[in-house]
């Protein structure tokens, strides 16, 4: 039983900051400059990639039995707080958001890298768990190059 719980527990927190990250994606929206348009389209769909993860998550959850989480992190809401003083001082650069965006899929990977090395999910939730890492790093390096081409 023990295990059940750890791994319902487990797919929770993936399930928070996936809305973290889609809540962190549109508020990375918000703050786009007219002529970054690419970003506008590209952060709309890892916003709505992180909502169908948590989706994906809470289905696999409740196949356990387990309540699931709907709401975000204590960090992931410190994060975006964070993001609104940084841009006080900074600007709403490009390149800024950029380094915040990666900044937070930095926190993504490591969640869904933790996941899986906790060798307490159930096979089936490994399965997706890791179908999504692999999604989520895909989109970390794109953020990443568009980051470290930035003016």
């Amino acid at each position: 039983m023990e295990t059940i719980e750890k791994s319902v527990e487990i797919i929770n927190d993936l399930i928070e900051i996936n809305n973290d990250r889609a809540d962190g994606f549109q508020k990375a929206l918000k703050d786009l400059e007219g002529g970054d348009s690419d970003l506008k389209s590209l952060f709309e769909e890892y916003s709505s990639q992180s909502r169908q993860f948590s989706q994906e998550l809470t289905a696999l959850a409740a196949q356990h039995g387990g309540d699931t989480e709907t709401g975000n992190s204590v960090s992931g809401t410190l994060h975006r707080a964070w993001i609104d003083v940084k841009a006080l001082f900074t600007g709403s650069d490009r390149k800024a958001i950029l380094a915040e965006c990666e900044r937070g899929e930095d926190a993504i990977k490591k969640a869904y890298r933790e996941a899986l090395a906790e060798g307490v999910l159930p096979a089936e939730a490994i399965t997706l768990i890791a179908k999504q890492a692999q999604a989520i790093g895909q989109s970390h390096d794109r953020i990443k190059a568009l980051r470290d081409s930035a003016q």
